[in-house]
């Protein structure tokens, strides 16, 4: 059963790498790939080998727990300190680490990615940068960090890491990555003015209060109803689209249970329960539940991570139809850029 799992391993590796060089986002004997075993062992490329053109040989196997027999293997990737530290910290995998031309223009230049279409808002969200300043990774605590918060990181001058259950997932994500800074780096070639003064007007408009709350604390979930229903974009596009619903959020772990009950945008009724209790009237009648670890929920609420894109990436549990979600995009959009603005301690 062992062998088997592993050959089907080194041949999703040996497929991936020809996809990845075949779509240009790796060159010459750029790149490495790794995927989880078990617990304690892994399979990476071998040093100086060519991701489009792998043999199973290229592909060696690892014990994470030797680290100081690892060192003396000469085979092994000066990368491999990097996806070691990945393994031992998050739940991951695969791990698929490239150097997409495209990006690594854009980043060498630019200091965060321009969202500019709804892919890559649902997808990508705010793609953290690491910082480089060596040929190989040599702080991977900082890209472990920025995993934390999304799939996908940017190393600058050094491509990208993508992490996933599978090597179709993180491929796709760094597809849409390098298709998003091809984007933004053709808008700029139309109006780069226009689109600088509209991220700058956002950040002003997204700035947060000063009063800081217990995360999820009635008091906090409080202040979030009280800026969405003073908000006139959500109550404008809210009746528009007949925005009338209700959703669960709920932390794992955590006995609180809030219910928005939203009518034509606004929301008339938060609903408080222990989990489990009558208040909010179960989690089963509530159309939409989102759901997701302390983390994950700080992440969300200190602007680092977008619930859309926990979504897509499966940070974050979503019960309930995510097309008729989508249908309220603008409003459920602008409703989670309010959860930055309530400042948590």
């Amino acid at each position: 059963m062992i062998f088997a799992k592993e050959k089907a391993l080194r041949d999703q590796i040996i497929r991936t790498g020809r996809k990845l060089y075949d779509l240009r986002l790796v060159a010459a004997r750029s790149g490495n790939l790794s995927a989880r075993i078990d617990e304690s062992n892994i399979l990476i490329t071998a040093t100086g080998t060519s991701l489009g053109d792998l043999g199973r040989d290229d592909i060696i196997k690892v014990d994470l727990s030797k680290d100081e027999q690892n060192r003396n293997n000469q085979r092994l990737t000066s990368e491999y300190t990097m996806h070691s530290a990945i393994y031992k910290s998050l739940p991951n995998k695969i791990i698929l680490h490239c150097h997409p031309p495209l990006v690594n223009a854009y980043f060498a230049v630019c200091t965060e990615l321009k969202i500019l279409t709804f892919e890559t808002k649902l997808y990508l969200g705010e793609v953290p940068v690491v910082e480089q300043d060596t040929p190989a990774v040599t702080k991977p605590e900082l890209v472990v960090g920025a995993l934390k918060n999304n799939n996908l990181a940017v190393i600058k001058n050094h491509g990208a890491v993508a992490i996933a259950e599978n090597f179709s997932d993180a491929l796709y994500l760094i597809e849409t990555l390098e298709e998003a800074v091809k984007t933004a780096a053709i808008a700029r070639l139309f109006k780069k003015d226009v689109l600088d003064e509209l991220d700058k007007g956002l950040k002003e408009n997204f700035a947060q209060g000063h009063t800081a709350y217990l995360m999820f604390s009635r008091e906090h979930i409080q202040a979030i109803v009280d800026l969405v229903n003073k908000d006139e974009l959500i109550v404008k596009k809210g009746a528009e689209l007949d925005l009338t619903t209700q959703v669960v959020i709920k932390m794992d772990g955590h006995n609180n249970v809030y219910k928005f009950n939203f009518e034509k945008g606004k929301i008339v009724r938060l609903d408080f329960s222990a989990e489990g209790g009558s208040a909010c009237g179960g989690d089963e009648e509530a159309p939409f539940v989102i759901s997701a670890p302390l983390e994950i929920w700080e992440a969300i609420f200190l602007g680092k991570l977008n619930p859309f894109v926990a979504t897509t990436q499966g940070r974050m549990k979503l019960k309930g139809d995510f097309g008729k979600l989508s249908r309220w995009y603008v409003s459920f959009n602008r409703l989670f850029e309010l959860f930055k603005q309530v400042r948590i301690k």
